[in-house]
């Protein structure tokens, strides 16, 4: 009705540990999941239900996409990016990328649209992975060019996080690059859960620069009222403001995120 006050929408947010919103622990490391918020207004909250080690497979069979769709009301946003754990040949997580990947990427966008929520794909971005001319090479590709198939099979929105990466990397070259990555610098503590030399996670000032990148990229193609989308110029932003967890609060989250898959919801049931 006409004056009445929009209700809240929710944006829940799926994905692995370069999404994930991490504990104050593994300081600097974030995942562009945690810094969203930065750039969204009170109309939407965030809730980051990516978690670490997780494929599109694992999300979608132990119940974290099941806890989601029980959660989502119509006009929620459900943002969907897998890719760099679904290569691992590891049982329960791995898919091929024209196969088992698009399976588990068109159930979520259909279950979505099922629960009246807006589905959008997002693409993940590169890892740094340089040859020895200083060539970026595409470790990730057959992934982002499944999703991208998908989303146009489907009609998805998609945010193409993937190129925007691959020409920030290309760009800054491998020495430079190497300074948004979770390396070691030499004044930190090397008994942090940094590994020292990490050519895949974000230090936190690169994942607000991927949170930056898709919140623009909601505003810009329409996926959001503009008004809810804001500081896209602000340079900096406070540790305070990072939204690292308590461990506790963590581990909490990531027990508590799972729901029972019912049975005609699994996918390849039966076989």
């Amino acid at each position: 009705m006409y004056g009445q006050e929009m209700p809240r929408r929710r944006m829940f947010v799926t994905g692995d540990s370069t999404v994930v919103t991490r504990s104050v622990d593994y300081l600097p490391m974030a995942g562009w999941g945690q810094t969203l918020p930065l750039f969204l207004g009170p109309a939407v909250e965030v809730i980051n239900c990516a978690r670490a080690k997780a494929s599109s497979r694992s999300f979608y069979d132990r119940g974290r996409f099941q806890w989601i769709l029980e959660r989502a009301a119509p006009g929620d946003y459900v943002l969907i990016s897998f890719g760099q754990v679904d290569w691992e040949p590891a049982d329960g997580l791995h898919t091929e990328p024209f196969e088992a990947y698009q399976q588990y990427l068109r159930q979520m966008v259909h279950l979505t649209r099922e629960a009246q929520a807006h589905p959008v794909l997002v693409l993940t971005h590169e890892r740094r992975k340089f040859d020895a001319y200083g060539n970026l090479r595409r470790f990730l590709r057959t992934y982002p060019m499944a999703m991208r198939e998908v989303a146009e099979e489907m009609s998805a929105p998609l945010v193409d996080l993937y190129a925007q990466s691959m020409a920030w990397w290309e760009e800054l070259g491998s020495d430079a690059a190497k300074e948004l990555f979770a390396h070691l610098r030499p004044y930190e503590n090397p008994v942090a859960n940094l590994k020292g030399a990490d050519d895949t996670h974000l230090r936190a000032e690169a994942a607000v620069e991927c949170a930056r990148f898709i919140a623009r990229a909601l505003r810009d193609q329409g996926l959001v009222p503009a008004s809810w989308v804001h500081s896209l110029d602000r340079p900096d932003f406070t540790t305070d403001e990072m939204g690292w967890l308590d461990t506790a609060t963590f581990d909490r989250l990531t027990k508590e995120r799972v729901a029972q898959v019912p049975d005609a919801a699994r996918i390849g049931a039966g076989r």
